[in-house]
């Protein structure tokens, strides 16, 4: 395993991965693993996810470079029809937990994953996470995933990358599989 990098010579940035194509919970998935071969600990928070989803059983093994916490409950929210006042409690809980782990000192990387969708939901005020990224230390890295990322958060970060669907099997009934959606 290479050394870790020393915290003084590490500037992190902030990356968002948005769009409608499939791949940006896997794609910061991926630099939490490239990261945790580096000697970095990366903490993944899920917004609006709170099901059994394979990287969970698989970050055991990567324990304690990679923690992940849920903030999200059983089932799934659609805008407009059911969330309440506990997933609007849960995201607030969520962000804050983020928070405190950005300037706990012991993350190097901190994933704030579906926080878009949560914004996109209004279980969050956008001025309450462009306050949460004002607070980053200058050491740690930060992702958002998720669709419908705001303009204010694209404006405010250093990587933006737009995932597009241009076929998906989804569209041909494919329902979600264990392993490879979840």
């Amino acid at each position: 395993m290479t050394a870790k990098p020393g915290k003084k010579d590490f500037h992190g940035y902030i990356q968002v991965y948005t769009g409608n194509g499939k791949g940006k919970t896997t794609a910061a998935l991926g630099l939490a693993l490239r990261a945790a071969g580096r000697g970095l600990r990366t903490y993944f928070g899920q917004f609006l996810k709170g099901q059994d989803y394979g990287e969970l059983r698989a970050v055991r093994a990567l324990s304690p470079l990679l923690t992940i916490e849920q903030f999200g409950r059983q089932g799934f929210i659609h805008v407009g029809e059911n969330p309440d006042q506990e997933d609007f409690q849960r995201a607030r809980e969520g962000l804050d937990k983020c928070r405190a782990a950005m300037l706990s000192g012991r993350f190097d990387l901190v994933v704030l994953d579906e926080i878009n969708v949560a914004l996109h939901f209004k279980l969050l005020d956008e001025k309450d996470v462009l306050k949460f990224l004002e607070e980053k230390p200058e050491t740690v890295e930060i992702v958002l995933t998720g669709r419908y990322a705001p303009q204010s958060v694209l404006d405010r970060a250093d990587l933006v990358t737009d995932m597009s669907c241009l076929k998906h099997y989804y569209e041909r009934g494919v329902r979600a599989r264990d392993g490879i959606e979840r």
